[in-house]
């Protein structure tokens, strides 16, 4: 007499199965194999490091008369073009992993949901910390952006950012059901923030109650922290709290990104 296992015992036992903590050897191999994945995908490894680059090239010249404007929301939009970039592509590449079932079969093998999401924002972050490299570099030394403060502060926000735009990458694709889905959570979760970030007007000009909403948005935290960097030669109390901030929000939404894993690919 032979016993035949139903799929949904199997799924339960090796759920049951799945590590609990985070090992950093699982978290490596994962990230590894993203990025030998991205590899294969020119386009968007350039839309990641070159289009930050070229928008703050292009609007470098825009403000060709008036180089002080650049200067004046230069060091924002430093911050907020990282950040929509990184949201983009890794909602839409994470997405692709979800719908051809390679999450599916990875979350079927003893491996983590922290350990596959952490590995996904690591693999990513690399490519933030050298797309915040060479966006802050552009920036400074190529389009003479006049910062008061330090270069490394700025790089600091300009990678904190990027790293947020990963994690609510990762988040949104939970939700999503196809790449056109994916890009339409952008102007849902991105544009929000861009208009009530403080970019167009000081955010204590607002009406009260979108002022309200701003003061709960990272993003409103990202360009508050550059221009700390703007204005201040010192390290400030309302940068650490700013990077702080932005940070903090990052590892909730990765967290919130692992707790969500399940269900896109059950």
């Amino acid at each position: 007499m032979s016993t035949r296992t139903s799929p949904t015992a199997t799924a339960t036992a090796t759920a049951s199965h799945r590590p609990t903590a985070i090992s950093w050897a699982r978290t490596a191999a994962t990230a590894a194999r993203v990025l030998r994945q991205l590899r294969h995908d020119p386009r968007s490894i350039a839309l990641m490091l070159l289009v930050p680059c070229v928008m703050l090239l292009l609007l470098r010249y825009v403000f060709d008369a008036d180089p002080r404007t650049f200067d004046n929301i230069g060091a924002s939009l430093l911050g907020i073009f990282p950040l929509v970039t990184m949201f983009l592509v890794t909602s839409i590449a994470t997405l692709r992993e979800r719908t051809s079932g390679t999450l599916e079969r990875l979350l079927a093998m003893p491996l983590g949901k922290a350990d596959l999401i952490m590995g996904y924002a690591l693999a990513f972050g690399v490519l933030a910390v050298i797309q915040s490299a060479l966006a802050t570099g552009l920036a400074l030394w190529a389009l003479g952006l006049d910062v008061v403060g330090s270069p490394w502060l700025l790089l600091v926000v300009a990678l904190l950012d990027a790293l947020l735009g990963t994690a609510l990458g990762l988040f949104v694709s939970a939700f999503a059901a196809s790449e056109f889905q994916a890009v339409q959570f952008m102007p849902a979760v991105i544009f929000p923030q861009l208009l009530l970030c403080g970019l167009f007007t000081a955010r204590p000009n607002m009406h009260p109650v979108l002022e309200a909403i701003s003061n709960v948005l990272p993003m409103s935290y990202a360009v508050d922290g550059m221009n700390e960097v703007l204005k201040h030669t010192d390290l400030t109390a309302n940068f650490v709290r700013d990077a702080v901030v932005v940070a903090a929000v990052a590892a909730l939404v990765l967290v919130l990104g692992a707790a969500t894993l399940r269900r896109r690919t059950a």
